[in-house]
């Protein structure tokens, strides 16, 4: 399907990009460029990549395809990198965690080439960065959001959505403001918790005869407090309004459990739960079955 992927970001999200798409025989050569000179030349030994560039621009250079894996935050500094080389019939991504601040990042310096940028958010990862964890697997059957606006070419999001289809994922389509709202809620949130408890526990002189105590639950609970720090912290920001929204929510639920506790009430204790358990029950994450 393409010629060149043209890959700013050899880590984890990028890398896995890269491996799924060859297996997959959709491209025929890969470039790629990360800020940091041993990530580009681990890539190239593990064969994520093909070729090495010193730049982001030349990066792109020749690239019918382009994904940026970058931190949110690093979003706008890297489109002004390569700007010069963007042409109408590339295919731009990103897989940021956050669309509107990354839009207003591609409306600000691509823009009569905006069009050519689809934004994506592939709902994949794991705790652990680096181009060491890269996975032809990570996306299969997974969901990919793009948030087309009104001047994304028809014919680039077509082409984003057969690519990511191509891969195994479900692709669904959202308005920046519906997926940034949402993500707040059952990503975003979930982080801050994560860390949170953590950072509550790590404060206490027991901590470390309490963390020795902990079973699967509390694995599971805390896994994402392992993420990486940096691109977390700007992911947080950058959807700060949002967030915010839902951490006032959260209190007030919290809150909720605490007087029901305080107040020895076990009728709306045990209702408070059973709402939660009911919603838990029911819920299932979506995925698609493996292409044969």
């Amino acid at each position: 399907m393409f010629e060149q992927l043209g890959l700013i970001g050899c880590g984890l999200m990028g890398g896995s990009f890269a491996l799924a798409l060859k297996r997959a025989g959709l491209v025929k050569r890969v470039v790629g460029y990360s800020k940091s000179p041993s990530t580009t030349e681990r890539a190239r030994q593990m064969g994520v990549i093909d070729v090495e560039a010193p730049s982001a621009l030349l990066a792109v250079s020749g690239a019918d395809l382009v994904l940026l894996a970058v931190p949110v935050a690093a979003t706008e500094a890297t489109f002004k990198a390569i700007r010069h080389l963007v042409r109408s019939d590339v295919l731009i991504m990103d897989v940021g965690s956050t669309k509107r601040d990354v839009i207003d990042a591609a409306r600000r310096v691509l823009r009569d080439q905006v069009g050519v940028f689809v934004p994506a958010h592939p709902i994949a990862g794991k705790e652990l960065s680096g181009v060491e964890h890269a996975d032809p697997d990570l996306y299969m059957g997974r969901q990919v959001i793009l948030t087309p606006v009104e001047r994304t070419l028809t014919a680039q999001l077509d082409k984003a959505q057969k690519v990511w289809s191509a891969l195994g994922c479900h692709v669904k389509l959202m308005s920046p403001e519906a997926h940034d709202a949402a993500y707040a809620a059952v990503s975003h949130l979930p982080h801050v918790l994560a860390y949170s408890l953590m950072n509550a526990i790590k404060a206490q002189p027991q901590a470390d005869d309490f963390l020795s105590l902990a079973g699967p639950g509390f694995r599971d609970f805390t896994r994402i407090a392992a993420s990486e720090p940096a691109i977390w912290r700007d992911i947080l920001l950058t959807n700060r309004e949002e967030l915010l929204t839902q951490t006032r929510l959260f209190q007030r639920a919290l809150q909720a459990f605490e007087a029901a506790i305080q107040n020895g009430d076990p009728a709306m204790l045990e209702n408070l739960i059973e709402n939660a358990s009911h919603a838990r029950a029911t819920w299932r994450m979506t995925a698609i079955k493996p292409q044969s």
